[in-house]
């Protein structure tokens, strides 16, 4: 499996009717603390409007309703692997991402079946106070040697600016939240993301 270099993560179905059309091809719809029904009706929003611009889906933590909806990915952060139905997941046919930052993670992502393994967080991050200190370039690197052929997501702290970086260290996606999200201007960040990923591609 390949991912798409850019992987842009939102909060809301409407940041991805604002930023999808744009050519955004792989995002990520990762809403916390919302009602059930609310999420659901993200959830479908999302689904069409990543259709209609032949955009990759991934719903985060809630499986059970990617599964009811139709969905094709989601990813899961460690606490949620802990709890979820990996065999209601293969069943349905659901694709898996999965979080790590330590050593122990990963090996408790390996031992799930995933199809990419996110690594996290690269550089310092204000979206979130985490346990874990930057993991760096060279930790990127280590792990794209013990992932082999699996895709390997970079996280964390990612601006334009750095993801060359990311990709010369063993990165084959790069996600990115707050440097387009939190820019003055969302729309012209993501078509910089673009452009700067582009090249990253796997040919043909």
């Amino acid at each position: 499996m390949t991912l798409d270099p850019f992987y842009l993560i939102v909060d809301s179905a409407a940041w991805i009717e604002r930023l999808v059309p744009l050519g955004v091809k792989l995002v990520q719809l990762r809403i916390k603390d919302r009602l059930p029904a609310e999420i659901r009706a993200d959830i479908q929003r999302a689904r069409a409007v990543c259709s209609a611009h032949g955009c990759q889906l991934i719903v985060n933590d809630y499986w059970q309703l990617a599964i009811e909806e139709g969905c094709d990915f989601i990813h899961l952060g460690q606490e949620d692997l802990a709890t979820a139905d990996l065999n209601a997941i293969h069943a349905a046919g659901l694709k898996l991402g999965l979080s790590t930052h330590d050593e122990a993670e990963l090996a408790t992502a390996l031992a799930a079946g995933p199809d990419y393994i996110a690594l996290g967080p690269i550089y310092p991050t204000v979206l979130k106070a985490m346990a874990w200190a930057p993991q760096g370039l060279d930790r990127l690197a280590d792990w794209k040697a013990r992932v082999g052929e699996l895709p390997l997501v970079a996280i964390g702290g990612l601006t334009v600016e750095r993801i060359a970086g990311v990709f010369e260290n063993g990165a084959d996606s790069a996600a990115v939240v707050t440097d387009i999200t939190r820019n003055p201007d969302p729309e012209s960040r993501t078509l910089e993301w673009i452009r700067a990923t582009r090249d990253r591609l796997p040919t043909k």
